[in-house]
């Protein structure tokens, strides 16, 4: 790889080649600018994560199959009074003006018509609350139902002199649309804002700081446009994957930058022309900078393979974002360094004969201290990571979205009242399918006598076919790990409870505990999945980098161990500091990607300054100097990178808050643990002395 990309670096390495780059990549951001929308237009508000083939998919069909008019989107409208009763008369006369200013409600509780019994069903206990569902129709986006949500509240606030909130799935799916559109930009600002910052602060330039940042957003402004061609052509994108990926680019831009910087600068104290410095500085960083990004853009390929659709959609996204950052990390990087030249550096700026000393540096001390003592600071570290890991044994997932919202959110706000006030199991029931000739009722019966289950009730609705519909209510929250076991226990026990019942069919289960079921089941499975393929792909990766498979070997083993230590010590560490013990069944997988992929960076920059110096010093010497000049910048990167990541953690989203902190955490141990003492350590454990 290294001869297949020389001829290319040593023309971006000219005058000529330098100022061509930056002109063709300018050309494209206009040409794209002009012809291609932006990724955020085409983001999906309402992005199903399951396959189609997914059992609550299937019974949703039958739903919609044999009760169309009951399919659609149900959310719950609940009034609140906290001195008091609330009026039924007013609840009543606001249901029905909802009913006649609103459009594109199917259907709503007739509160008005029922009488006092019946109506007692929709109160609390104390009278101090009302809950009625309604349903919108089907198809409605999150942008649609905002505003008619807007409505309802408004209309039903001012009728019935009560504060009201809408929850359940549509009232949810609404108020998580709105985080992320008002995150998007607070999450740009601050860590484009955040790398400056900290660019000044450890390279004291101005330049230096401004340059990485350049190429983040010309890279941006690409792949933006980019990514919009491919909502146009269908590709869904949703808001999650667009912010996790603006990370990754501003990150990995500037971690490739600070590598070729690095090289740059060193090289610039051996030579007079800035085009001969940066010609051999990119024939010893470019392979290594375009084989890191090569590692990361095959990691998230690896994500075609998941069976979760969330998973998939991040193939796409990251391998393209990942593609271009590969050719601006040998083209444009190195024409902007060019560009600005030793005026870069300013106000250090290298001169020829100034080679910087190292044997007095932090990373000097360190190498030493490693190659003399390798037992003792691999031993250490390793220790270290082993008992962190072990605390994955503890992991808790948490299914409840709701739980990841901010206090003050209206849906969560109309779901603690439901939770407090009301059975739990009443902000999302269960819709059963029962395709049979026997007796709905005995049916709802026997479900009824399953641990866990609050009520079966049989529906009304009439269907084609020998098709019933019951509405199923949990005993816990529909949303928790207890009511996704008892809807499991179901499933598992559906022939047996169909023969008790004396009656022959078959039960579908649709709604939202059977959608977090399915997408418990298919995590676990994509878990496995996508983390054997990764290691086998990065090991494979590696063995061509480095010509050995022994080197490969304990490689992979440090980042995967590196890894296990980061979940184990984020777990502990964001339940301690932030009282969080259950985490989204997202985070492991996103971590494992981002940190085996992005960590692999910083060994195979080390590694490959090692295979450099190997050729010329003793084992010994050559790990001691590839730890000593490559210490400075993989350190700087990795608090850069880190604290990047950690950025995600002003997000008001539970799961890009842990995933941002994990990642944060792991960034840092691969980076002055791993890299820094462990990789080292088995170097000179492992390899030939000679």
């Amino acid at each position: 790889m290294k001869k297949a990309l020389q001829p290319l670096t040593d023309w971006v390495a000219t005058k000529k080649g330098m100022w061509t780059v930056l002109a063709v990549w300018l050309l494209a951001i206009v040409l794209l600018s002009v012809f291609a929308p932006a990724a955020r237009d085409y983001t999906a508000d309402s992005f199903e994560s399951l396959p189609e083939d997914a059992a609550s998919i299937q019974a949703a069909k039958k739903v919609e199959e044999y009760f169309p008019n009951d399919s659609g989107t149900p959310a719950i409208l609940v009034f609140n009074r906290e001195n008091g009763k609330v009026n039924e008369e007013k609840v009543a006369e606001a249901l029905a003006s909802i009913e006649k200013e609103v459009d594109g409600i199917t259907s709503i509780a007739p509160f008005a018509q029922l009488p006092p019994q019946a109506q007692a069903e929709f109160l609390s206990q104390d009278a101090s609350a009302a809950a009625i569902p309604f349903v919108f129709q089907e198809g409605f986006t999150n942008e649609e139902f905002e505003p008619r949500i807007e409505q309802i509240t408004k209309i039903a606030g001012e009728q019935s002199g009560n504060k009201v909130y809408v929850t359940g799935p549509a009232g949810i799916a609404t108020d998580t649309t709105a985080l992320f559109s008002r995150a998007d930009i607070v999450l740009l600002l601050s860590t484009v804002v955040l790398i400056l910052v900290l660019l000044i602060i450890i390279y004291r330039s101005p330049l230096l700081a401004f340059i990485p940042l350049l190429a983040s957003g010309l890279v941006y402004a690409v792949t933006d446009r980019i990514l919009g061609l491919y909502g146009a052509a269908g590709l869904e994108m949703s808001s999650q994957a667009l912010s996790i990926m603006t990370i990754l680019l501003f990150a990995a831009v500037t971690d490739y930058s600070l590598f070729v910087l690095a090289r740059f600068r060193e090289e610039l104290q051996h030579h007079e022309s800035k085009f001969d410095a940066m010609k051999r500085a990119m024939r010893e960083t470019g392979e290594p900078v375009f084989f890191s990004g090569g590692t990361v853009l095959a990691a998230m390929l690896v994500l075609f393979f998941a069976h979760i659709r969330d998973y998939q959609n991040f193939a796409p996204l990251f391998a393209t974002v990942m593609a271009v950052i590969m050719i601006a990390s040998i083209t444009l990087v190195p024409a902007l360094f060019e560009l600005f030249g030793r005026r870069s550096f300013w106000p250090k700026v290298p001169k020829v004969g100034e080679e910087k000393r190292n044997k007095g540096g932090l990373w000097s001390s360190i190498a030493r201290f490693v190659t003399n003592k390798p037992a003792l600071s691999g031993g250490i570290v390793l220790a270290f990571l082993i008992v962190s890991a072990c605390n994955v044994l503890n992991i808790k997932y948490e299914f409840d979205t709701l739980k990841s919202f901010p206090d003050d959110m209206p849906s969560l706000v109309g779901y603690n009242i439901i939770n407090d006030k009301f059975s739990a199991g009443d902000l999302s029931p269960a819709t059963v399918v029962y395709e049979g000739k026997g007796d709905p009722a005995v049916l709802a019966a026997k479900l009824e006598e399953q641990e866990g289950i609050v009520s079966a009730v049989p529906q009304t609705s009439e269907a084609a076919g020998n098709a019933h519909e019951l509405s199923l209510a949990f005993k816990a929250s529909p949303y928790s790990e207890e009511a996704l076991d008892t809807l499991s226990d179901l499933r598992e026990g559906e022939q047996k409870i169909l023969q008790e019942a004396g009656v022959e069919g078959q039960l579908f289960f649709a709604g939202e505990t059977a959608e977090k079921l399915d997408d418990r089941e298919l995590n676990d499975r994509d878990l496995i999945l996508v983390v054997a393929l990764e290691i086998v792909l990065l090991f494979v990766l590696l063995i061509v980098l480095t010509r050995s498979w022994k080197m490969p070997l304990y490689m992979v083993g440090t980042i995967v161990l590196s890894f296990l230590s980061a979940l184990g010590l984020g777990l502990f560490l964001t339940n301690t500091l932030f009282g969080i013990d259950a985490i989204s069944t997202r985070v492991p997988l996103y971590s494992f990607v981002f940190l085996v992929a992005l960590g692999i960076d910083y060994n195979i920059i080390l590694i490959s300054r090692y295979m450099e110096e190997r050729k010329k010093h003793s084992l010994k010497e050559a790990v001691e100097r590839a730890v000593a000049k490559t210490g400075g910048v993989i350190s700087s990167a990795g608090i850069i990178l880190a604290a990047t990541f950690a950025v995600l953690m002003t997000q008001p989203i539970e799961v890009l808050f842990v995933f941002g902190f994990i990642v944060a955490v792991g960034i840092l141990i691969d980076t002055f643990f791993v890299r820094g003492l462990l990789l080292p350590s088995l170097i000179l454990f492992f390899e030939k002395k000679k």
